[in-house]
């Protein structure tokens, strides 16, 4: 049976599929690599695949899901600065340099390559030029060094959501040749039925009672957009309310379409509505962090059956 891991985009509130990760190797006790044979990301979920496929130096994997929690908790105000001008800045440039989340993605993933994972990974990205989608998966870049990209680089790449950081320029093989890449979300924030497709063995193969699929969410949006506030609106005013309306309504249909395939014994979808938290993916304010932190743990006390069941499942395969 392929297991597949899949994680959602969201920003900060990547905080919340961290910590139900931590929770399941608490009981586990294996490292998220060894449960699953694929993980699949997109945007912050992207980073947190590449941040539990990544090996130390003795091969081992280099982060637990905890550590990684903490990289939100310590790292989210260096990748979301904030300053003074930035709501008269927004609307005519990123409303974030990207030095700082280059610099924590490089700091945290070094020079470790794509082909070099610990578990199959897969992470969505979309090419603005050529005008489509772009996934990195390590089993292609095992096969061709021109697909063996630095795993930062992977990680950058699929967390460039328009608006909040600049696209990412992926360097080609040859020289001058490169990839104008943005956020996978605008596609695939939730990337669960891109990887279930991708983790069949072929065309005709994808089989549901072959499939173990856990899918993540971070968090889902509850701040109305109310009709007689928006019906005025112009291009300028949607900018960023379209984008979270985009990501949210891609990661409901993924969740109904799977549900339909593969039914409550092989898929499972955990997410928590955010009625604590902010919902805005850069909010990193010290209180909103401890917010996170507390819908993630009402998130694991409300599925303690469902994640029981998840790990009794990834104990036997």
């Amino acid at each position: 049976m392929t297991r597949i891991l899949s994680i959602d985009g969201g920003g900060i509130r990547g905080i919340i599929p961290a910590m139900v990760l931590a929770e399941i190797e608490k009981s586990t006790q294996k490292p998220i690599v060894e449960l699953f044979d694929v993980i699949a990301g997109t945007s912050t979920g992207g980073i947190l695949a590449c941040g539990l496929c990544v090996p130390n130096a003795e091969g081992a994997a280099k982060f637990s899901a905890s550590e990684l929690v903490d990289l939100y908790l310590h790292e989210g105000q260096r990748i979301f600065p904030y300053h003074l001008f930035e709501r008269f800045t927004e609307h005519f440039e990123a409303k974030y340099p990207a030095s700082g989340i280059e610099q924590v993605l490089h700091e945290y993933l070094g020079e470790s390559r794509l082909g070099n994972v610990l578990t199959e990974l897969f992470v969505t990205a979309y090419d603005i030029e050529r005008r489509k989608p772009k996934f990195f998966r390590s089993r292609d870049a095992r096969q061709d060094p021109a697909k063996d990209h630095l795993l930062w680089m992977v990680a950058r790449a699929t967390s460039a959501a328009p608006t909040y950081f600049e696209p990412f320029k992926l360097p080609g093989a040859d020289p001058g040749d490169y990839e104008a890449l943005i956020d996978g979300g605008v596609f695939a924030n939730n990337p669960a039925m891109c990887a279930y497709v991708d983790g069949s063995t072929g065309p005709g193969q994808v089989r549901p009672e072959g499939v173990l699929l856990v899918s993540l969410g971070t968090g889902s949006q509850n701040r109305p957009l109310m009709y007689d506030r928006v019906k005025d609106w112009g291009q300028f005013q949607w900018t960023k309310p379209i984008l979270n309306v985009t990501f949210q309504g891609i990661s409901a249909t993924t969740h109904y379409q799977l549900e339909q395939i593969l039914g409550n014994d092989h898929y499972f979808r955990l997410d928590v509505e955010l009625t604590l938290a902010s919902d805005d993916m850069d909010c990193t304010s010290v209180e909103n962090l401890r917010k996170l932190q507390l819908q993630a743990a009402k998130l694991i006390a409300e599925n303690a059956e469902a994640l029981n069941k998840i790990c009794g499942l990834l104990a036997m395969l």
